[in-house]
């Protein structure tokens, strides 16, 4: 079985597919478009993308491809502890400092408090900073990456830990062409709402149909259509911690309103300890 993941090795979304997928044939995608193209191209069965960070929100580039092609669905969903770990060839006061804007971001109170005056540089990826530092070992520099990476790089933990929320998690799609695997009992339903029209209250009648079946409602989100300024689709999770026949009458009346829904998937979580 081959498995597509947002490359390259050693990043995160490498980590959560070597989790769910542990005997796969891991094939590595240089952007998330990609990775879900894989999939629609048969070149993969399943294909592991991020689709929200607990402290930097939701990636825009998972739910806007999956919004343009939902013949694809999720079919599980991986939580992974974020844990960033400061790499270097050599200790030393560092000039500079590199990793992917996410991982920047992450760690703000560290670098801030301890390296105030290095030049922080986003790169594609936290371990393209850790090929560049690898390579460039003259240099006063270092990465922002995992553990994973500081082994494949050879590069050494300078400071473990160093992210700003002790409790940064990672959430992961498995997305595949059809949702006929199964990795578990379902415990989540994601869909894509678009309203009938821009009117007052539309939102609310919709999610009204939802409200008063006490159909519990994990997340919404708003993202723009891309046809005119103003107008927007929903990206909507809910809990399947009630009974099946409930949600689909919401889903039936929602339509009955006038309502667009497409279905990302019903799918299973596992989440990562470590």
């Amino acid at each position: 079985m081959k498995i597509g993941y947002l490359g390259p090795e050693s990043s995160f979304s490498h980590q959560a597919a070597k989790k769910q997928f542990a005997a796969a044939d891991l094939v590595a995608y240089a952007s998330i478009p990609a990775c879900l193209q894989a999939v629609l191209n048969d070149e993969v069965e399943f294909s592991v993308v991020p689709i929200e960070n607990s402290l930097e929100g939701s990636v825009h580039a998972t739910i806007d491809t999956l919004s343009q092609n939902t013949q694809l669905q999720v079919v599980a969903e991986i939580i992974l502890p974020i844990k960033q770990q400061l790499l270097a060839v050599n200790e030393s006061n560092f000039k500079k400092i590199y990793s992917h804007p996410q991982a920047l971001a992450q760690s703000q109170i560290f670098l801030a408090t301890n390296y105030p005056n290095a030049e922080l540089v986003p790169t594609a990826s936290t371990t393209a900073a850790c090929d560049y530092v690898a390579n460039n070992g003259e240099e006063e520099i270092a990465a922002i990456a995992s553990c994973e990476a500081a082994t494949v790089y050879n590069l050494k933990i300078i400071s473990h830990q160093i992210q700003d929320n002790d409790f940064n998690q990672t959430r992961f799609w498995v997305v595949g062409n059809h949702q006929t695997f199964s990795f578990g009992k379902p415990e989540k339903m994601s869909l894509i709402l678009t309203l009938p029209s821009n009117h007052a209250g539309a939102l609310h009648q919709m999610l009204a149909a939802f409200g008063w079946r006490q159909i519990d409602l994990s997340k919404i989100e708003s993202r723009p259509l891309k046809t005119s300024l103003g107008e927007y689709f929903f990206v909507v999770d809910l809990r399947l911690n009630c009974p099946q026949q409930l949600i689909e009458n919401a889903l039936e009346e929602i339509q009955l309103l006038g309502g667009q829904i497409a279905r990302l998937g019903v799918y299973p979580i596992t989440s990562v300890t470590t």
